[in-house]
């Protein structure tokens, strides 16, 4: 009796100390359940078909510097007790914080069509049917989360329970592919390649979201609601954001080693289960088409909960994901997506040059403006950066910057 008694408050600490450590990952894995979404995977597999494992040192580029501004927006939301775009309007006005409300809606919305299309086409191939009962069954489902009273710990819990699906999906699929250890490793050794740059540029805009970097200070914020009194919370995105590029990296080593030698070129995120399946069967192939329908899902739910509510965060509802006003404008994200993906079947070109339009504009806008808020000492008090980061955040600035400046190049010249 008394060993029981004695144990008991033990074991209970334990598993209420790891149930604390997982709620502090939900910001980090929201925002990589954001980005890894269908194109991310898509992209990720090109590079693989294409040039083998040479290029996944530029994973580990990308996931630095979006662990640098990762956690600067997590630091942002720690030390303020309003949003960051109240922070905006009080030092640079109104104007600024609506423009990057419009734009980061604008964006979001764009690429939600993308989650919508991923989803049905994956349930679609793993059932042998059509895909378009299943976008309009799962947003559906997705629309039901926001009648949820508590709808951040729902996301909390349903993006952690993705990743941990996709991850293990993935993870089994390497491990049937059984890549060499030697030419992974070469992988990681910086080399350029003819004809990767297009590709490239896309991947680290891909990866490298600054849009979803932002919105950890969102998530930061809105765990500091839910939490218990008295709870110190911390940045635990980098976790979050490893797990981002683990899944990024296992993606283009399976391409790597079934689509490469086979020549087999990829134009959407399920190539890569049609070419599992005959080498290793139907199991392998399903196995990947789940992972690619929780990397849709997540990025569906996780996209519009972005772009409808720093919208409303933006037109003066509040940042929290209580408001019935921002849960009204998450849920109009979702049907646009729907709509769009149920009428055309796929992204309008229209559509991918708009988006790329809005955001080559609104990304480096967003980064500067963060940036400046991280330097701000009076703000961010004990929380500011350091030099180190500082210094990556700069360098990661110029990069975004020069990507704008080539995307430009692209679309219009």
């Amino acid at each position: 009796m008394s060993t029981t008694q004695s144990t008991s408050p033990s074991a209970a600490a334990r598993t209420g100390g790891f149930r604390k450590w997982l709620q502090a990952l939900g910001p980090g894995i929201i925002t990589a359940a954001l980005v890894f979404g269908p194109s991310k995977i898509t992209i990720s597999s090109k590079l693989g078909a294409e040039f083998g494992f040479s290029l996944l040192w530029i994973v580990v580029i990308t996931i630095l510097f979006m662990v640098v501004f990762t956690s600067m927006a997590a630091r942002i939301g720690i030390a303020t007790n309003q949003s960051v775009l109240a922070t905006i309007r009080e030092k640079w006005g109104r104007g600024v914080s609506v423009a990057i409300g419009i734009g980061v809606f604008l964006v979001a919305t764009s690429f939600q069509a993308g989650n919508s299309i991923g989803i049905g086409i994956a349930f679609a191939e793993l059932t042998g049917t059509k895909p378009l009962q299943w976008i309009i069954v799962f947003n559906l489902v997705a629309l039901g989360l926001l009648f949820f009273r508590s709808f951040y710990k729902v996301l909390e819990k349903l993006m952690i329970a993705l990743i941990c699906l996709m991850l293990l999906a993935f993870l089994i699929t390497l491990f049937l592919s059984q890549p060499g250890i030697d030419d992974v490793a070469k992988g990681f050794v910086p080399s350029s390649q003819p004809g990767s740059f297009p590709l490239v540029t896309a991947f680290i805009a891909s990866c490298f979201s600054i849009v979803a970097a932002f919105y950890q200070c969102y998530l930061i914020q809105e765990r500091k609601r839910v939490a218990p009194a008295g709870t110190v919370i911390k940045d635990r995105s980098f976790t979050g954001i490893f797990i981002l590029g683990l899944m990024t990296a296992i993606v283009m080593i399976c391409a790597a080693m079934v689509l490469h030698p086979k020549g087999i070129r990829v134009n959407s995120a399920t190539d890569m289960a049609r070419a599992l399946e005959p080498l290793f069967g139907k199991y392998a192939s399903s196995l990947f088409l789940i992972g690619l329908f929780g990397a849709s899902f997540s990025a569906l739910v996780g996209n519009s909960t972005l772009g409808g509510s720093v919208l409303g965060d933006a037109l003066g509802n509040g940042s929290s994901l209580h408001s019935k006003a921002n849960k009204t404008l998450i849920g109009i994200v979702m049907i646009i997506g729907a709509v769009i993906a149920i009428a055309f079947g796929k992204l309008p070109l229209e559509l991918i040059v708009f988006a790329q339009s809005i955001t080559i504009l609104i990304v480096p806008f967003i980064g500067v403006v963060m940036y400046a808020i991280s330097m701000d000492k009076k703000l961010m008090g004990v929380h500011k950066g350091s030099t180190v980061a500082n210094v990556l955040g700069a360098a990661g600035l110029l990069l975004i910057i020069g990507l704008a400046i080539e995307s430009v190049r692209t679309l219009f010249f």
